[in-house]
């Protein structure tokens, strides 16, 4: 829900910017090899991840969208990159955590941890971006 706020000034304003998450964008650094690794990781076919502009490929997801990217405007056009993300700042949920867990194995995914209270576990994408599964 947006809600109204006093300012300093003590005239109330409602924020214009909505509580919704458009898309998330991840740093990567080779835009074919990630669309790749993507797709395989969420079951997608690459012939619907279609790259634009080449730098940004917009997966098609459920919810809030993940756009990979690299970034050309935010260091991607340095040698090393954009930087990768070290925290994992979003989850991709299942329904069956070590069906998850057993799969990115046979992917050969990075591992960062097993499964953790019976309802998550990290992985790294091949830029090292760190990322969450949670059970649902």
């Amino acid at each position: 829900m947006n809600k109204q706020h006093q300012s300093e000034e003590g005239f109330i304003r409602r924020s214009p910017i909505k509580n919704k998450v458009g898309s998330i964008f991840v740093p990567v650094r080779d835009i074919e090899k990630s669309r790749s690794w993507y797709c395989r990781v969420l079951g997608l076919e690459e012939a619907e991840c279609k790259i634009s502009f080449g730098h940004l490929c917009t997966l098609p997801m459920e919810g809030t969208g993940i756009i990979l990217d690299t970034m050309p405007k935010w260091g991607g056009d340095q040698p090393g990159g954009a930087p990768s993300i070290e925290t994992p700042a979003f989850m991709l949920m299942t329904d069956d955590l070590q069906s998850s867990l057993d799969y990115m194995k046979e992917l050969g995914v990075e591992l960062v941890t097993e499964i953790e209270h019976n309802h998550w576990f990290v992985v790294k994408d091949p830029d090292g971006n760190k990322l969450m599964i949670c059970r649902e």
